[in-house]
């Protein structure tokens, strides 16, 4: 990952790259709350994920990531790579561990820029190395645009 001052990222060339942000909210209150929401995991969990979590994202975490899709609990171990802490940026950014749908990095940022809030969450995916993730993986990336949606709408003040 590259310094604080600098992006929460590190595009792959063999990953596909998304970004998508939105206004999630004005004022120091709402980007405090954001903050302490983001570090918290809860852009996941009010994203129908749990998480074995309930600590501020630390570097260096590894924990799983759980979804419950048509009955089926998916299992996501994870490592935290990165927490970015700053006055008007604050985020984290995990990889996915061997057992993942997929193989890749996602890192959500909490922003501010004057009044504005926003959220960004940024992904880079590519398919698991092998078993039946591999051979699923164009269905993950059309729930992975689901997810994204949800995402930008879990912090919304």
């Amino acid at each position: 990952m590259t310094s604080p001052a600098q992006e929460i990222w590190h595009p792959a060339g063999t990953h596909r790259h998304s970004e998508v942000s939105a206004v999630i909210g004005q004022g120091a209150d709402v980007f405090e709350r954001a903050v302490r929401d983001v570090l918290l995991w809860r852009v996941k969990t009010r994203s129908a994920f749990r998480v074995a979590s309930t600590d501020p994202a630390p570097a260096g975490e590894r924990l799983v990531i759980t979804a419950r899709v048509l009955g089926i609990t998916i299992t996501e171990p994870v490592e935290v790579v990165e927490v970015v802490e700053t006055a008007d940026r604050v985020g984290f950014s995990y990889r996915t561990l061997p057992g993942h749908p997929v193989d890749g990095e996602e890192a959500f940022i909490v922003s501010r820029d004057g009044d504005a809030v926003t959220l960004t969450v940024r992904s880079l995916t590519a398919p698991a190395s092998s078993g039946i993730w591999r051979m699923l993986y164009p269905l993950l990336c059309l729930a992975q645009v689901v997810a994204r949606r949800r995402y930008l709408r879990a912090l919304v003040s």
